[in-house]
Parts: structure tokens; sequence; C-alpha cells
């Protein structure tokens, strides 16, 4: 550990239960953050690279989800890194902003000199050890990570202009309705502790705003039902915009993957992405064919040690087998999440779908999306407890829990 004034801080923001809808059904069952994806809980993937931070003192988690939802991991994540890793549960949402300074004093505890801000449905390589280093060498109150993307896209996300030559934010706009620049926002920051500051002063301002302003009875019951609450403040708009072009600012560009896990379909996709970074970074987590009496493996594929695969049966790419799975003689699994105590008999194929806690797939039968991650019915969705019968074929379709499929199904929600 170095000197106090060396410190980092890390914040990862996890959201809570009513930000996790378009998730469903798989986050009925477990918190978003928890979901598995290459194996590894959503969140572990930011707190992994938060730990490979020089001087790192702590990483919190902020969000709304009860506590206990989150003990047993916390626990362990702390065991497994030898980091301090703590939860913090807001009593209500309070936005990017509003949630970090609801903390400031459990984050400032360690007296940081900078203090990283993530969030959890972020998937990326996490850069964080080198923006780090550019953001000490910019000298400003923070750094954002950004990523250039297509101008067809750029318009779903934070879109900024910097400086070609200092990197400096000159300008920045939340999801415009018509094209500012092909930089995005990828929701990865470093900040010194004047990020506080900047937060109360906004406060301030709002309030004064608020107190010069004279309305009528009628204008002030509309803009009631409309406004934000008191303590309700975003990062993005009510932060990066005002400071943008006052030299406090600055961007750190990554040329590698970037994706928002908002959906189960990008979960896949994601999912994806980490298993191909494993195989750089961490080829111990990856399977791999150990002889005739192993599992044909192909490519990037991760398998939990208690999971039971047969010898005959051909796995990958983009594969992820969680614990106590049992895939049967001649299946065939290719860019698919198979979760807990899931059972896939024989010669049965799942292509391009996500197979809930304790389901199974029986025997000749096929579970198949078509591969668009961006689609409603684009990937296949099974839920917890979903019995698919022998020689059943499901086809682009969302399952709710505890179904039994005894008939093909194909571009359907089964409630």
């Amino acid at each position: 550990m170095g000197s106090s004034e060396e410190r980092v801080v890390a914040v990862i923001m996890v959201g809570g239960p009513t930000k996790g809808t378009r998730f469903r059904p798989l986050s009925l069952n477990v918190p978003k953050p928890l979901f598995p994806l290459a194996g590894q809980p959503m969140v572990h993937h930011p707190i992994s690279a938060c730990s490979r931070i020089p001087n790192l003192a702590q990483i919190y988690l902020i969000g709304f989800y009860e506590e206990r939802e989150f003990a047993l991991y916390v626990s362990a994540i702390s065991n497994e890194l030898r980091v301090p890793v703590r939860y913090l549960r807001e009593d209500r949402p309070h936005g990017s902003a509003g949630g970090l300074y609801t903390f400031r004093d459990y984050i400032l505890e360690e007296n940081p000199s900078h203090i990283f801000l993530l969030n959890c449905d972020v998937c990326c390589s996490f850069p964080l050890p080198q923006m780090l280093d550019a953001h000490k060498n910019y000298g400003g109150m923070g750094t954002i990570l950004v990523i250039k993307v297509s101008a067809e896209s750029a318009n779903q996300f934070g879109e900024l202009v910097a400086d070609p030559v200092t990197n400096e934010l000159l300008h920045y706009t939340e999801k415009p309705e018509t094209f500012v620049s092909d930089l995005i926002n990828c929701g990865v920051y470093i900040f010194t502790a004047d990020i506080f500051k900047a937060i109360q002063d906004s406060f301030t301002q709002r309030k004064d705003r608020a107190n010069l302003r004279r309305t009528t009875s009628f204008e002030a019951l509309q803009s009631a039902t409309k406004a934000l609450p008191a303590d309700y403040l975003r990062l993005d708009q009510d932060i990066l915009s005002p400071l943008a072009g006052k030299k406090e600012l600055y961007t750190y560009e990554t040329r590698d993957f970037w994706e928002q896990i908002k959906t189960p379909g990008m979960s896949l996709k994601c999912s994806g992405l980490y298993l191909a970074q494993f195989r750089r970074t961490s080829p111990i987590l990856l399977a791999g064919s150990k002889g005739s009496r192993s599992a044909t493996i192909i490519d990037d594929v991760y398998i939990h040690p208690s999971a039971k695969v047969h010898p005959s049966a051909k796995i990958g790419p983009n594969v992820s087998i969680s614990a106590n799975a049992r895939i049967g003689a001649g299946a065939r699994l290719i860019s698919c999440i198979i979760l807990d105590d899931v059972e896939i008999k024989e010669n049965a194929v799942v292509i391009h779908s996500i197979v809930g806690w304790k389901s199974s797939i029986g025997k000749w039968s096929r579970v198949q999306g078509e591969g668009d991650y961006n689609a409603k019915l684009g990937i296949t969705i099974l839920g917890e407890s979903v019995a698919v019968e022998d020689e059943v074929v499901v086809i682009n379709s969302i399952v709710l829990p505890n179904k039994t499929l005894n008939v093909s199904v194909q571009e359907e929600i089964i409630l």
C-alpha cells in the first residue's frame, strides 16, 4: 500500500430491482449484477479490474437492492481478491451523482487521491491503470472513458466532443436527437475528491433556481408531477455537461471492446467477449479438450468444475456452463449460457440461448435463437425450472419459469 496521498477508492453503481426490468425473466431469480457472464457474476468483471489498480484501498458497491442479496458475494469476493469490498444500500434511487454524494463520508474515509466510478452494466476491458496515468497527466478533476462507435448508433448514448490534441472534454450531450459526435461515454470515470464539491454546487444551483422562479399554482402542480426528487442528481446531464469546456474534464479513448448490458441478449454477447478476454488474461479459466475421454471444445468455453459433460458432447464457441449442470451424450452447444443445475439430455442442441436454473432439455430437442443480440426475440431464453420434453423444438422464444413444453414453439413469449 502506498502513502495516503496515493490511495485510490473504486465505486461501482449496481442499480436496483426497479432497474432490471428489461433483464427479465433472468432477473426474477437473481439481482442482475450477480447474473453470470463467462462463469462469473456480472459485477465480478469490474471488481476484478479494480483490484488491479495500484494502491487500491477499498471497493464500494452502491445500489438499492436488499443488503442480504449481496452479503454472501461481497464476503466471498473480498476474501478471494484480498481487497475490502462493501455494499452500501441507498434508501431509494438518487441518480449516479446523487448516489455517490449520499455516501461521500464513506468514500472519503480513506482520504483517497483518486476515485474510480464504474457502472455495473458496462462490459469492456476496463483499462483502469492506463486511465489513472492519463488522468494524472491531464491534471483535471475527472477523466471519462470514451469509445468511437458508428454514427447510426451514437445517439443511443451520451455523445461528446473532445479536443483532438489535449483530449479535454469540450461538449457533452446525453442521447441527442441529432448527430453530435461518434465519440460516446463508456460509463467509466476517474475523479479527484473535488467531484463532491461539483455535486454540492449543482445541488445549490438547483435550489437557487427553484427559489428564484415564481410560478402560478397550476404551473407548480404541473412541474411537481414531472420534477425529479430534490436529492436526485445525474452525473451526465447535471455534472458533466455544465463542466465541459472548463478544463476540468478530459477523455481517455479505448480501442478495445465495449458494450452495455441492458438485455439478456446483450448478456450472451458480453459473456462471449469476456471469454475471449480470458484467452489473453486468464487462460486457466477456459476449458480445453483433454484427449478422447473429454468433450470436444471449440474456441472459448467456460465449464464449472462441478459440471458433468459427456465425452461425446461438442461444446463451443462462446459457451458458459455453470455449477452442477449435466450435459448428455452427443449434445451440441453453441453460443449459450447454461445456468446451475441444468440437464441437457442426449443429442439435444442449444444455440444462441440462455437456459435457466434447474431447467431440462429432452433427448433430440432443439433450443435455438437466431443470434440477433439486440432483438427482443433474437435469442431464446428459458426461465428457471422449464422442462423441454423430448423431440421438441423451441425457436426465438422466451419462456417464463416453471413451464413444461411438450409441443414445438417459434417466436413466442410463454407466460
